[in-house]
């Protein structure tokens, strides 16, 4: 039988050191943002409930103090066989948590940092030719906790990251104008009158369309090609590596994404969807915002389907064009994308 107190130490671990590596690599506000969550969740302390300041603040230079102890450390083999499991090889990791009703993921997120997590498995699934293993509670994590990933072919989906990024959107719009594209998610999903089965419609509804985004990343990947693959696992400048992330995810998001969500007249996803364009995909497609403001005038979704549509092709133009102008020249490849994410967008723009 499994060791589960040993396994949780041990991926626990792991997370502390990618942390201890990574974690200060965020502007101060959003680390600090980020850290009164993971307090949240360590603690166990419910959505909403204010955080004790004095314990948050010794909490933090506990933390801190920890990270610098083990930051030079090796991340640790699972103790799942005699030898262990490299904790990098998720799909062996799994092929024994699976038939005990737990899953693990680990890889690469933004900027090469190491994400692992272990959780309670809530359900697996096949969708379009893809594993789909979502996740319940979670026993493990690291600062970082995004709520669906694609690793090694299987998407990943952290059903409490969901709620939890649902429910600080709340928080965070009680504070801001209240008509706005996040606000009529909110209305959608009826907040005002029962926040909790709001959350939980609003909770299944976004995993579903972070499940859509996920298969679209997959079909994105079969058009690029292993050169997208290897320009993203070198570029070295944020702001590269931003731009191509943009890119490839409005192509899956007009290749799957939205044409779905268009098909199934999904209202309130579609909003949450317009309120979460924000920073360079934003920037690059104002043609969507356009129609989504004609959508709203109209409530008519014809345009709105018919720039998606043309969308997809117009991004899979753009990534590859990032693609070819990397690969021209790797050793230049990274300034010239840095340099077009810091410039003038209107060749990409759509």
């Amino acid at each position: 039988m499994l060791e589960l107190s040993a396994l949780i130490d041990t991926v626990q671990k792991n997370c502390t050191i990618a942390d201890a590596r990574h974690a200060r690599d965020m502007t101060m506000c959003t680390f600090l943002l980020e850290m009164r969550e993971y307090y949240r969740w360590e603690m166990e302390i419910p959505y909403g409930a204010r955080l004790p300041k004095d314990e948050l603040g010794d909490w933090l230079n506990t933390r801190e103090s920890l990270w610098n102890a083990v930051e030079e450390e090796d991340f640790a083999p699972l103790p799942l066989s005699a030898a262990g499991i490299d904790p990098f090889e998720a799909d062996d990791i799994n092929r024994a948590l699976i038939p005990q009703g737990l899953v693990y993921s680990s890889g690469l997120g933004h900027f090469r940092k190491p994400h692992f997590v272990l959780a309670e498995l809530k359900r697996a699934e096949v969708r379009d030719g893809v594993q789909v293993l979502v996740a319940g509670c979670e026993y493990a994590r690291d600062l970082i906790a995004p709520p669906a990933a694609m690793r090694d072919g299987t998407i990943f989906l952290r059903m409490d990251a969901v709620r939890r990024l649902l429910w600080n959107k709340y928080e965070e719009w009680q504070w801001k104008e209240k008509d706005t594209a996040l606000g009529r998610a909110f209305a959608y999903y009826d907040f005002e009158h029962d926040i909790e089965r709001g959350l939980d419609r609003m909770a299944e509804a976004e995993s579903e369309a972070m499940i859509l985004h996920e298969i679209g990343e997959a079909r994105a990947e079969t058009l690029l090609g292993e050169d997208w693959n290897a320009m993203l696992g070198h570029l070295k400048s944020r702001h590269a590596e931003l731009l191509a992330r943009a890119v490839r995810d409005h192509l899956a998001d007009c290749l799957v994404t939205l044409p779905t969500l268009l098909e199934r007249e999904a209202i309130g996803s579609l909003h949450f969807y317009l309120a979460n364009l924000s920073g360079l995909r934003r920037a690059l497609f104002p043609a969507l915002l356009q129609a989504y403001e004609a959508w709203l005038g109209s409530g008519d979704t014809a345009t709105l389907a018919s720039v998606v549509k043309a969308a997809e092709a117009h991004w899979l133009d753009a990534a590859r064009h990032l693609s070819a102008t990397y690969h021209r020249d790797p050793a230049q490849g990274d300034a010239q994308l840095n340099a077009l994410a810091g410039g003038d967008l209107a060749g990409l723009r759509l």
